[in-house]
Formats: structure tokens, C-alpha cells, sequence
């Protein structure tokens, strides 16, 4: 099943399941048929100006903003929308305890089923992408509601929207000039129309621009130790992110060493020390201000005489001079290729997803310099940037790896984009 398919399936089933439904009612019923055709037609024949007020106006508009649920992350709000839907999240915290307590076998079987975990990895993404969801959808659900017409005003606002939403410049640009032609050639006037078609070229555009296998992080049983270098401004997330990968690799049976090669920043080693406590992996350092490339020197002579599997390479990301850091960061890499010619397996730029079109400014720098093999974007849980990854694959062909869904180690997550897509577009239409 193509990305697209997935996509299409989890938005948009319900609805054609229930026009299938009402198709073969009709089609058992011929006397009655008639009717209702032409009154289903008669909304739908007004191009512009009657089917939007009365179908799509008021159906997709009032539900759809509703239907991000965002009480659930927000306590405080969390008393007045369970008032309003007693229904879904009472009875999913009801049932899920009776099933633990009475049918201890199903437990057991539920991870082992492939569409049990695929749930759970949907979940997690509309979780995670809940702020930026919320915003998309409510924005483009008002811009809706203004126009009666799709003329050249109707597109340039929505190529506005767009880049507000961090889809970018350049690629909401371009998207709105497909938008045009795909309106055209599918005869989408009604809002639910539109919806689609801007949903499904935004997965197109995400979709051309690269393999879904180069987002999966790359291990050689045959190449130990299997080298990720993390780079990346200071506040990002590079040492949280190695820490939980490390947590990650190691509850997979691997072993794991890491590198604590941001000798400047202030209480970086010591972070990185306490990751290294809490997961019980073991760590490099170097002495107090020490040269960070005599850091990985020693973790990458280390980490071949004991076969480890993963060395994960924190590095330093002071901005005050570019110049410098990416000096270092060359210095670094030409140190690990002398001890280990084939690497490292992964070079990857962590990038902090709720700064929005600077993290695509800071990916455009880096990768100058440093070649990429991926990004990791942290921190998508508590911002509404997410469109921002729409905008990296676009200009930069390159992969997004790993996201941050949340705060647990878990919520790093390995990116998927129909799941992505799912979270970010959901309840639209």
C-alpha cells in the first residue's frame, strides 16, 4: 500500500465506507433510488455559491476544529471538553483496565499484533502533532469559511496560509501552483473537495521527494562499532536525543557507548553523564575544556576494541562562531574516518521543530559543511510547527530520522510520514 493509500485510507475510509453503504441502499431499493440522486444532486450542481454555505459550511467547519482533541494534554482544560465528549475517552480509560484485570492473556497478544502496534504508532503522532494539527486546521477551516469563490484571490490567500503553517516559501509556492491545476482537473469546487486536493498534494510533494527507506536508521552487522554523530545548535535536543536512542539500542540487546565530545558548553558532559546512569550505558569524557576530537578519538578507539555495536558522538553547537564550529566538526569527522575509514554510519543534524523556518535555515547551514545523512527534529509535541518537515523535504532531499513526540524515551520516535501526515491532517475532512 502506497503513502498516499495509507493516508487516504485512515482520513478519508469512514466517508466512503458510508457512501458505499448509502450506494447499495440505493442500488436494492430501485423505486426509491431516483429521489434520493437527485436530491443528492441538487446541493452539489452550484458550483461556487450554494453547495458552500449549505453542506460543507456548516458540517466541516464547526466539527473539524473541534475535533483535535487537545483536553486531554491539558489538565486544566480537560474538566470542560469531557463535558462535551463524556463519551470517547471515558470509555477507552474504563475498558482498558477491566481488560488487564479479566483477560490477562489478550494483553499478551495485543503487542504482537501488527495492526496493535500501528495503532499505537498513529496514536502517538496525532498525540505529538495535536498543537500543530489544531492550528493548521482551524486556520485553514476559517480561511474556507471567507471565500464563496476559487479565483486567484482564493489561491494567493492560501499560498499565504501555507507559509504561516512553516510549510515554506519556496514549497508552498509551488504547491499552490499544483493546486490550481489539480482543482481544475478533478472539478473540486465544494470545500470537502478542496480539502482533499491540498491534502493530497501536500503527501505528493512529501512523497516524491525521497525513499521512505533512507528514513530508517541505517545499522552494518558487519561495520561495529556503527558510528552517529549528532550535530546541531546548542538547546536543540542533541543530548537528550542520544541519551533515549541510547536507552533504545540497549533495550534491543545492542551495546552501546557514548560520547561526551561537547567539552564547552557548561554541564553538557555532565548531562550526558547522567543519561549514561540512567540507562546504563557507559560514556567518554575528557578532561575540563578538553579538545573534543581527542574526545572521540578515545571513544572510537574504545568502542572498536570492545565491538560495540553503536557509538553515539555528542559535539558541541556554539553559533557564536560558525566558522570555528564547523572547523571542529570537520576536525571531528576526520578523526573517526582515521580509526574507522566507513565511518560514521550517520551524521545526523538534530534540529528543534518549534523554531519553525529557522530549523530550516539551520539544516541549509550545517549541511555545507557537514554531510548529512538525516535529521531529527525534537520537540514537536509542544509546539504547532510541525509543517516544517514538509519544507526540509522539499528543499533539501533530505530524511527526517527520529522525532520528538513527548518527554518519555519512547516518545523519540522513528519518523513515519503516513503517520505524520495522519497526525498533522486529521479531522480536517
Amino acid at each position: 500500500m502506497g503513502l498516499f493509500d495509507r493516508i487516504k485510507k485512515s482520513l478519508f475510509g469512514k466517508k466512503e465506507d458510508e457512501e458505499e453503504k448509502k450506494e447499495e441502499v440505493a442500488a436494492t431499493e430501485p423505486e426509491q433510488a431516483t429521489e434520493p440522486d437527485e436530491a443528492a444532486t441538487e446541493p452539489t450542481e452550484p458550483e461556487l455559491t450554494a453547495t458552500e454555505p449549505t453542506q460543507p459550511a456548516a458540517a466541516p467547519t464547526e466539527p473539524e476544529v473541534t475535533e483535535p482533541v487537545s483536553a486531554p494534554t491539558e489538565p486544566e482544560v480537560a474538566s470542560e471538553v469531557t463535558e462535551l465528549e463524556p463519551s470517547a475517552p471515558e470509555e477507552e480509560q474504563e475498558t482498558e483496565p477491566e481488560a488487564s484485570e479479566a483477560e490477562t492473556t489478550e494483553e499478551v497478544d495485543e503487542p504482537v499484533s501488527e495492526e496493535s502496534i500501528e495503532e499505537e504508532k498513529k496514536e502517538l503522532y496525532e498525540k505529538g502533532l495535536e498543537k500543530t494539527n489544531k492550528g493548521f486546521v482551524a486556520r485553514l477551516n476559517a480561511f474556507f469559511a471567507k471565500f464563496r469563490t476559487v479565483d486567484e484571490d482564493f489561491f494567493d490567500d492560501l499560498e499565504d496560509l501555507l507559509i504561516e503553517s512553516d510549510v515554506g516559501f519556496e514549497t508552498a509556492e509551488q504547491l499552490t501552483e499544483e493546486l490550481r491545476d489539480e482543482a481544475k482537473l478533478q472539478n473540486a469546487k465544494s470545500r470537502d473537495d478542496l480539502k482533499k486536493v491540498i491534502v493530497e498534494k501536500l503527501v505528493d510533494l512529501y512523497d516524491q521527494n525521497g525513499d521512505s527507506d533512507d528514513e530508517k536508521l541505517i545499522y552494518n552487522e558487519d561495520e561495529k562499532p556503527n558510528v552517529y554523530l549528532f550535530v546541531g545548535v546548542n538547546g536543540a535536543g542533541k543530548t537528550t536525543t542520544i541519551g533515549k536512542l541510547a536507552k533504545r539500542f540497549k533495550d534491543q540487546g545492542k551495546t552501546v557507548l557514548m560520547a561526551a565530545a561537547d567539552t564547552f558548553r557548561a554541564g553538557a558532559v555532565e548531562q550526558l553523564v547522567e543519561w549514561g546512569k540512567r540507562v546504563d550505558v557507559p560514556v567518554v569524557t575528557g578532561k575540563e575544556k578538553a579538545d573534543p576530537a581527542s574526545v572521540v578519538y578515545d571513544a572510537t578507539q574504545r568502542a572498536i576494541d570492545e565491538h560495540v555495536d553503536y557509538l553515539l558522538v555528542d559535539t558541541a553547537g556554539r553559533l557564536q562562531n560558525k566558522a570555528n564550529l564547523m572547523k571542529e566538526l570537520e576536525k571531528i569527522q576526520r578523526t573517526i574516518k582515521k580509526l574507522a575509514p566507513n565511518q560514521p554510519t550517520e551524521t545526523l543534524l538534530v534540529l528543534d521543530g518549534s523554531t519553525g523556518q529557522n530549523a530550516l535555515l539551520q539544516a541549509k547551514d550545517f549541511d555545507k559543511t557537514t554531510k548529512l545523512t538525516g535529521l531529527v527534529l525534537t520537540k514537536l509535541d509542544g509546539s504547532s510547527k510541525g509543517g516544517v518537515v514538509l519544507a526540509i523535504r522539499n528543499e533539501m532531499k533530505l530524511p527526517v530520522k527520529l522525532v520528538g513526540l513527548g518527554e518519555k524515551p519512547e516518545d523519540l520516535a522513528d519518523f513515519d510520514a503516513a503517520n505524520y501526515a495522519i497526525g498533522l491532517f486529521h479531522g480536517l475532512v
